[in-house]
């Protein structure tokens, strides 16, 4: 527990609008704040608490790959020595088409996506992190997606009945 007082319904109300789709209009946070029935700075001061709690990441769009020219992407698994996770995920994190980077407890400890224009795009920036790392092609699974099932996550902060109350049916 770091200290920090857990999220009270109105933050758990902002919380659950963020994941939606955010208004463009010139003062986005105004409209959400609105609908929610806080005043805009009341809004504003509780979203920067949250973020400085480190309860908000950040906020920011999730952007379709392919309009852009991005049409493949790939999971990678890396084995890498307990020893080397830190220095070798500060690599991996240096390339732009690198992300969701995780450590596991598991012999494979490092997994990550990495997406580009073409798969030889993706290949070529794996073999560039494998030999910038020092990771042997054996002790790294590539798993190219072959379809995308799903990339939104949602979290529900609020029971079914105040969804409703606040943003429609659930």
């Amino acid at each position: 527990m770091t200290g920090h007082p857990l999220p009270d319904e109105t933050d758990l109300q902002i919380l659950d609008a963020l994941q939606d789709d955010i208004p463009l209009v010139p003062r986005p946070f105004e409209a959400i704040a609105q609908r929610l029935g806080i005043p805009e700075q009341v809004f504003l001061d509780r979203l920067e608490r949250l973020l400085e709690e480190g309860i908000i990441k950040a906020i920011s769009p999730i952007l379709e790959a392919r309009p852009m020219g991005l049409c493949a992407s790939t999971l990678v698994a890396l084995h890498v020595p307990d020893e080397r996770v830190h220095e070798t995920a500060a690599i991996i994190n240096g390339y732009p088409g690198v992300s969701h980077n995780f450590r596991r407890d598991h012999y494979y400890a490092l997994w990550f996506t990495i997406s580009g224009k073409s798969e030889e795009d993706i290949q070529r920036v794996l073999a560039e992190i494998l030999r910038r790392t020092g990771i042997p092609g054996r002790d790294a699974l590539n798993l190219p997606t072959i379809r995308k099932l799903k990339i939104d996550v949602r979290f529900s902060f609020l029971n079914d009945e105040e969804q409703e109350d606040n943003y429609g049916p659930a």
